[in-house]
């Protein structure tokens, strides 16, 4: 099998020193296939990129005039040439922990657009957060570059935040799948200079409210907003920052109407929230044992998913574990689910624990998903 030939891509703002990190983090890995894009979004002093890295990797860089933000990748993607195939978009504090994930993009079926990456944060010693089964996170994924192309790339409209998602509901449409590759290890060093929490939040409610208006079902965007108002809601009230969560409630009320709507079918649609792969798991789980009473845990991003697909098998859902014959994890990202399969697995309940989806790059198996379970208290 041929070589596959990347083009990592990294936009960046004002943070000489995570990018010089990140480079150096590339240029130690062995020689492959590659290329550096940096897109530099307008930073203050302009960053500095070396020609080639130690392991001999080529570099360009791009000065844009104005801050893009993630839409900045589409001129690396522009700039990296026919000749990749894969665009590897990272974070500039972002990195691969090797080169195990070249073989996974070798492997990768031809309707398979985009590889989501495993990743960590080394500082806190967890998984990042977001995405879902089939929605990737953005400072760790390979997308191919001619689908990126087709798809129009990033909507500059969002600038940060939920793009991605809004990018892997155009990938799904053009009759795509977004594997999640455990092999795929990316390290984020999550720098926390230039974020800004009540801008991040604003963005977080307008943007979501955007993704559903554009790609839910007709039946389904009432009830995609509410969740995400009562989401942001909660957030908001935790961080004491009301007044910008209604900040972005106001900017989503304004430009909703503007949202060009691509519907979604109800198959894919549930493909995109991670309905049908927590239907397809707990399924097989159910299967292997048929459990009557189960208890959802550490419930995240789309936990009502997981309590979807948990009543449609006609299990009643319980608050005490005591009376649990199953735990679920509820929380549809991948990392925050490993996580918990992590600390929860190991421990004396670990026989009831269930996984919502299959994370292993294969098919749900109930091999994979139930071990040998104690009988109900």
């Amino acid at each position: 099998m041929a070589d596959v030939n990347v083009s990592y891509v990294i936009p960046t703002r004002d943070r000489p020193t995570s990018l010089a990190r990140t480079l150096g983090r590339i240029g130690s890995l062995p020689a492959h296939a590659a290329q550096v894009v940096v897109v530099d979004n307008a930073s203050g002093s302009p960053a500095h990129v070396p020609p080639r890295l130690d392991n001999g990797i080529t570099t360009r860089l791009i000065r844009l005039e104005t801050n893009a933000g993630a839409a900045g990748r589409n001129r690396g993607a522009e700039a990296a040439g026919a000749g990749t195939d894969w665009l590897v978009m990272l974070d500039d504090d972002s990195h691969p922990r090797d080169t195990a994930f070249l073989d996974a993009l070798k492997r990768a079926p031809g309707n398979v657009l985009a590889v989501g990456a495993d990743i960590v944060l080394p500082r806190v010693g967890c998984r990042e957060g977001g995405g879902l089964p089939e929605v990737f996170v953005g400072c760790g994924v390979a997308i191919r570059r001619g689908a990126f192309l087709d798809a129009g790339g990033y909507d500059p409209a969002f600038h940060y935040y939920a793009e991605e998602y809004d990018l892997s509901a155009r990938l799904l449409l053009m009759g795509g799948r977004i594997r999640f590759e455990p092999a795929f290890g990316v390290e984020h060093h999550k720098v926390g200079a230039g974020r800004d929490m009540d801008l991040i939040l604003r963005r977080l409610v307008r943007n979501n409210g955007w993704v559903a208006r554009r790609y839910a079902p007709d039946d389904d965007v009432q009830s995609e907003l509410d969740e995400i108002r009562a989401r942001y809601r909660r957030i908001a009230q935790k961080e004491n920052a009301m007044a910008s969560y209604e900040q972005g409630l106001r900017e989503l009320e304004a430009t909703i109407g503007e949202q060009p709507r691509r519907a979604m079918s109800r198959a894919l649609f549930d493909r995109f929230t991670g309905l049908a792969h927590a239907r397809e798991a707990i399924a097989a789980a159910w299967q292997a044992r048929r459990f009557t009473t189960a208890m959802i845990v550490e419930a995240g991003k789309n936990a009502c998913v997981v309590e979807r697909a948990l009543r449609e098998l006609g299990v009643r859902l319980v608050r005490d574990p005591d009376t649990a014959e199953a735990l679920v994890i509820g929380t549809m990202s991948p990392g925050p689910m490993l996580d918990a399969m992590d600390r929860l697995s190991p421990g004396p309940d670990g026989d009831r624990v269930i996984a919502p989806w299959d994370a292993s790059g294969s098919r749900v198996s109930s091999e994979s998903r139930l071990r040998p379970s104690r009988p109900a208290a």
